[in-house]
């Protein structure tokens, strides 16, 4: 129950700066560009703080991480489907507290469309890099950079994905509930999780290739 609270609390407050952060770069400034350099600062910023805070506890915020931590035996299946179900609940927390922050509706619903191919592919390739960059670190017991991987990893793939890298089902689905900057509409939500998944296994594979035995350990 405390990894459970740990991720709920952690994506929360990932979700919260996503979207709060969103908000405030939209309202000063109009340009794309600078709205997208604010938000990808704010949340790079925000991954580093909270899995060094949240880590020796339980700090992956997201499903198809902890479903790649279950395929490689790091927790049981029924852990990680409790543990999803906090970060979705977090998701969806989060959402709602920076829509009450900044004096909006507790639950709009997103009209942003995010639905096209290239965005699909984006989400696949922004997801198999997180994968490789939090199991990397992992699988070489470099625990203690994984924080500034990650964070690093989504500031940078806020850039170079035409998504803009959600890479998150938790956070797709909650960034649905919320018609700002970084929302999505609902109907885009179900391709973005497939497509994440999909990435997610992929960087599964990836993973093994790469790092078939922890650091260490005879092959």
């Amino acid at each position: 129950m405390r990894r459970a609270l740990a991720e709920l609390t952690g994506t929360a407050f990932l979700v919260a700066t996503v979207i709060g952060s969103g908000i405030a770069a939209s309202r000063p400034s109009t340009d794309p560009g600078l709205r997208l350099l604010e938000n990808s600062i704010a949340t790079g910023a925000v991954l580093v703080a909270l899995i060094l805070t949240l880590q020796p506890v339980s700090a992956s915020f997201n499903p198809v991480v902890t479903v790649v931590e279950a395929a490689l035996g790091l927790l049981s299946w029924s852990a990680a489907a409790l543990l999803a179900l906090a970060q979705v609940a977090g998701a969806i927390l989060g959402a709602v507290v920076a829509n009450l922050m900044f004096d909006l509706d507790a639950v709009s619903w997103s009209g942003h469309d995010r639905s096209a191919g290239h965005l699909w592919l984006a989400e696949v390739v922004a997801t198999l890099g997180l994968v490789l960059v939090v199991f990397g670190g992992l699988r070489t017991r470099r625990t203690e950079t994984i924080a500034y991987g990650v964070g690093g990893y989504i500031a940078a793939a806020y850039w170079f994905t035409s998504s803009t890298s959600f890479a998150n089902p938790a956070v797709t689905a909650g960034r649905m509930f919320s018609d700002t900057f970084a929302g999505i509409s609902p109907s885009s939500v179900p391709m973005f999780v497939l497509v994440q998944v999909l990435g997610g296994l992929l960087g599964l594979v990836l993973v093994r290739l790469l790092f078939p035995t922890l650091e260490g350990e005879p092959a």
